[in-house]
């Protein structure tokens, strides 16, 4: 499945000078560097992870009947260090910052065998008002950044009384950013790698596909052996206990957004006794297999592009129909687009001479759908494109999603993105075969894209090491209140998923924002914002079916 990532909110401050040449783009992005995490791209279409520590035995297709068992509320004697360690804060060169660098076991079932050393950043609560704690956030992924997230845009974007009241906090996931990154192949090596053609036409196109996953698989098995085994959503969770302990907080306070709502959500089911306020938007389901997520994540892309389908036939510069023009016949423009990219590139102008073809187009039109803001610029994109012949404003889309920069290098996010989610759930498909038996299906759920995502699915099946987790509910008995936010027409995180968890949740309530785009807080809706803010700063849970617009 596609990395899930938090959309640049509308409302953010100015950013630095360094970051508005970057943030011209005006495409939704991963949280990078600039402030707001995505999610990812065509390959990387591995299940949004759900992990448990037990060796997995579900099936690809099951879901799950198990709960995510709580942890012993007593701290283990051998995890006793890690929690009463002392951060040494020091200035990050970000003003108003401070970081430092927190150890957390690598094997949590070894504590003697060695450290990680995690990453974290916070910001001050800026006052008036009494302090509250700390607010833990993180903008999914997985693979996100989340302390450039905090730098760059929750520590300055975020309501200023949420601000005022809290230590604006973050930590990298272990693997991802900062935090001793997994690290997988060269930029040259991870060119060829997304240019890899996801739709193949014959045995041959086939075998190149499966010898791309094998050889990113392979990278990352060389490059990043041990640490592979450890990066799971549960150890992230037990490091996110661990930081909250040191930071002083008797209970966790967090928002997280796509991915993030599973590490929070996996948190609670852990340690459900020290839950503070937890807000998970554009929530996922836990309990869903690897393959039933990437169906429904299809799905959710197709509601998007519909949605975007709509709008484009009613501006004056839409390159795939006009007015009247159905939603099914503006796909089929689309992927007749994409077709003639397959047989014939188109020259972008790139220094590295990449040329634009269907899978980095594909990307860039995907790239587009996490963000209606983002729309304008997919149409001038595909009008240069398909008009003239000019593929660079679909590859910049692609490149801000794969958070590739001018001179070819990749960010950690896919790698991480991939090795987190492959170690959490049995893969989706084990072998080509498959894929091609259940391609009916996944075009049902998507004409436009259903196929690329099928083929992406089989990313994990050559992964180097065997996954630690199946499909499970979480229920957190005990939890203090929790409030799950779903929007109806998320293309990464399907509103169902939201709905799934917040059932699953004992304590929760859902929040639903109507409404096109990734996840709902600060884009937009001050109804939304109001309920989430007030649940922070009071404790208030909004109205039981709450719906916001």
């Amino acid at each position: 499945m596609y990395f899930r990532r938090t959309p640049r909110p509308t409302r953010s401050p100015r950013p630095p000078r360094a970051l508005r040449a970057v943030r011209s783009l005006r495409t939704a992005r991963a949280t990078r560097t600039g402030g707001v995490l995505l999610a990812a791209a065509a390959l990387f279409v591995s299940a949004c992870s759900s992990g448990n520590s037990t060796t997995a035995k579900a099936t690809a297709t099951s879901t799950a009947d198990a709960a995510l068992p709580a942890l012993p509320r007593s701290t283990p004697s051998a995890l006793a260090p890690y929690y009463g360690q002392k951060l040494s804060w020091r200035s990050c060169g970000v003003p108003g910052f401070e970081c430092a660098t927190m150890k957390a076991p690598l094997d949590y079932a070894k504590p003697a065998s060695g450290d990680i050393r995690l990453a974290v950043a916070r910001k001050k609560a800026t006052g008036p008002g009494k302090r509250l704690g700390s607010l833990m956030v993180n903008p999914g992924g997985p693979g996100g950044s989340a302390v450039g997230y905090l730098q760059q845009y929750a520590g300055l974007g975020y309501p200023a009384e949420v601000r005022a009241r809290y230590d604006m906090v973050a930590m990298d996931p272990r693997g991802v950013a900062r935090s001793e990154p997994v690290e997988c192949l060269t930029g040259r090596q991870m060119d060829t790698y997304t240019q890899t053609d996801t739709t193949p036409d014959d045995k041959k196109e086939t075998g190149q596909l499966v010898d791309a996953y094998k050889k990113f698989a392979e990278g990352c098995g060389q490059r990043s052996p041990e640490l592979l085994r450890h990066v799971s959503t549960v150890e992230a969770a037990r490091d996110m206990d661990i930081l909250r302990a040191v930071l002083g907080d008797q209970k966790l306070t967090y928002v997280g957004a796509s991915y993030g709502t599973f590490l929070g959500a996996t948190y609670a089911g852990l340690f459900p006794d020290r839950v503070g306020r937890l807000v998970l938007d554009g929530a996922m389901d836990p309990s869903l297999s690897a393959r039933n997520l990437n169906k429904d994540q299809t799905a959710g892309f197709e509601t998007a592009f519909q949605s975007f389908a709509k709008d484009c036939v009613r501006q004056s510069d839409c390159p795939l129909g006009g007015p009247g023009t159905s939603t099914e016949q503006v796909g089929k423009n689309l992927k007749a687009f994409f077709q003639q990219l397959d047989r014939a590139p188109i020259p972008t102008g790139d220094a590295d001479g990449r040329k634009l073809g269907e899978a980095l187009a594909t990307t860039g039109v995907i790239a587009a759908m996490y963000d209606e803001s983002s729309w304008q610029q997919l149409r001038e994109a595909l009008t240069a494109a398909m008009k003239e012949k000019d593929g660079a404003g679909l590859l910049a889309l692609a490149d801000s999603y794969y958070e590739r920069d001018a001179d070819g290098r990749y960010a950690n996010l896919m790698y991480a993105n991939a090795a987190v989610n492959c170690l959490d759930l049995p893969a989706a498909f084990s072998t080509p075969d498959q894929v091609e038996k259940a391609l009916p299906a996944f075009e049902k759920a998507s004409p436009v894209f259903g196929e690329g995502l099928a083929w992406a699915s089989l990313n994990c099946a050559y992964w180097p090491v065997r996954p630690t987790g199946e499909p499970h509910h979480i229920e957190a008995k005990g939890a203090a209140p929790i409030l799950v936010v779903g929007t109806t027409r998320d293309p990464a995180t399907p509103y169902p998923w939201a709905q799934s968890l917040a059932s699953q949740l004992s304590s929760a309530t859902l929040l639903t924002y109507v409404g096109d785009g990734h996840t709902a807080y600060g884009r937009g809706s001050d109804c939304i914002d109001s309920a989430i803010n007030r649940y922070l700063l009071q404790g208030t849970l909004p109205p039981k079916g709450k719906r916001c617009s």
